[in-house]
């Protein structure tokens, strides 16, 4: 490996660190969403505390037919995946405790389950 190879080997060390920090370093959306079905007007609200990763995970279970809620499932083995949308509802800042954050999710996914007149995930 020449002179060159080796520039190159460290400039890919170095992006992919940088990639590795940025990744560790970024913030994650915490909040409560809500799953809609407009074809059935049915509604479920959740909360988490990473709303894309939890995204990520729902559809996973939806799709493989073992989610929990099986009224949700139900619905998506009926009206099939495009029928469903994820809104995110609320986001929670950065400033609130670690210790606080469970509660305050569960509060304000109660919140919005009245206000839509929905149900849990």
């Amino acid at each position: 490996m020449g002179l060159f190879g080796t520039v190159v080997g460290i400039k890919k060390m170095k992006n992919r660190k940088a990639a590795i920090r940025a990744f560790k370093e970024r913030k994650v959306a915490r909040g409560t969403f809500a799953v809609r079905c407009p074809a059935t007007s049915q509604v479920w609200v959740g909360s988490a505390p990473n709303l894309d990763a939890w995204r990520n995970s729902l559809w996973f279970t939806l799709r493989n037919g073992t989610h929990p809620n099986q009224e949700l499932q139900r619905q998506w083995n009926a009206q099939g995946e495009q029928a469903f949308t994820y809104e995110i509802l609320e986001t929670v800042g950065d400033d609130v405790s670690p210790l606080a954050l469970n509660d305050l999710l569960k509060e304000k996914k109660l919140a919005w389950k009245e206000k839509l007149g929905a149900l849990l995930v």
